[in-house]
């Protein structure tokens, strides 16, 4: 059996996936298997993955397209490593990725799995030093010494420091928390840390840059922050903390609620949104109630009268 399984999940992304796979070929750490799942692609990726003949490289391909995490679990499924790691289709591990990583694990029992600092990197798959430097800084990374880490729920739930495609996980760990839950198409990722943190597992940060992550530059619309949203507020939901770990946990989940109820409400889902806007209310802040209040008064005026005023709203926001 292999020491590590890489699995890269992919979806109609046969211009990026080459990229993705010669990471893991380029490892310097040669003892691992690399699980390629297609969700179905309609693209060229079935004739992609023939060209390749490495006895490492298996392709597991769907028919027809069975959903995110349904896809990311089955590589986990047909995993046969003691370590483990999923990384997208657009993204690339560094050289020594495996090497550092795997050596942690190694030598520290006690640790569940170990996270990294990433690049960030544009279209034409350039590093970009300014957007690494804003993402480690925004994320929490930058401030995160190397070791163990000590307050790992606060880092994993509040920070959000870590991101599963820079991280290796001892594969035992993972199968005790039953990896990414079935059918989440958003924030599987975040619920996977957080669930592994409760349950008591120990992580590692290393200040490394040994991933590359990569930014696209197309906007999130209305109609893709709608289903996001609603599978923010389904993991959100999924917990209660003690202290103030609550308090972020139901002001989040106020803000989260707010935020989908006025897309709904928006887009006609009237009933639905208003509702969301509703239960937001009683965790609000005082400035986000009276955000509540207007998409409740929203939601009761003609579809006319509404989308003008949404209009108006929105260029009042744009031109402060």
């Amino acid at each position: 059996m292999p020491k590590i399984t890489v699995c890269i999940p992919t979806f109609n992304r046969a211009h990026l996936l080459p990229f993705a796979i010669a990471s893991v070929v380029a490892q310097t750490e040669s003892d691992w298997e690399l699980v390629v799942c297609d969700d179905g692609s309609t693209d060229a990726t079935p004739q992609v993955m023939a060209g390749y003949t490495d006895p490492r490289i298996r392709y597991l391909r769907h028919n027809s397209n069975i959903g995110k995490s349904n896809n990311m679990r089955s590589g986990y499924e047909a995993a046969t490593g003691d370590y483990f790691i999923k990384f997208d289709d657009d993204d690339r591990l560094t050289p020594d990725f495996l090497a550092k990583t795997s050596q942690i694990l190694d030598r520290q029992p006690a640790i569940g799995f170990v996270g990294t600092d990433h690049w960030v990197i544009d279209e034409q798959n350039q590093r970009r030093q300014d957007w690494s430097d804003q993402n480690s800084q925004r994320w929490g990374r930058s401030n995160l010494p190397e070791g163990p880490i000590a307050d790992l729920l606060t880092v994993v739930f509040v920070r959000q420091s870590l991101q599963i495609g820079a991280t290796l996980f001892r594969r035992s760990a993972l199968q005790a928390v039953d990896y990414m839950r079935r059918d989440w198409q958003n924030c599987e990722d975040n619920d996977l840390f957080v669930r592994l943190a409760l349950a008591g597992y120990r992580a590692y940060y290393l200040p490394e840059r040994l991933m590359e992550y990569r930014f696209h530059p197309e906007q999130q619309g209305i109609h893709r922050a709608i289903p996001y949203l609603s599978d923010k507020v389904q993991y959100l939901q999924s917990y209660e903390f003690q202290g103030e770990l609550e308090q972020v946990r139901r002001s989040r989940l106020a803000e989260t609620q707010l935020q989908l109820g006025w897309y709904l409400i928006e887009t006609g889902e009237i009933t639905k949104g208003r509702h969301l806007v509703q239960a937001s209310m009683a965790r609000s802040r005082v400035r986000s109630k009276g955000k509540a209040m207007v998409g409740v008064t929203l939601s009761y005026l003609p579809k006319p009268m509404r989308q003008n005023l949404v209009a108006t709203l929105r260029r009042a926001k744009s031109s402060q």
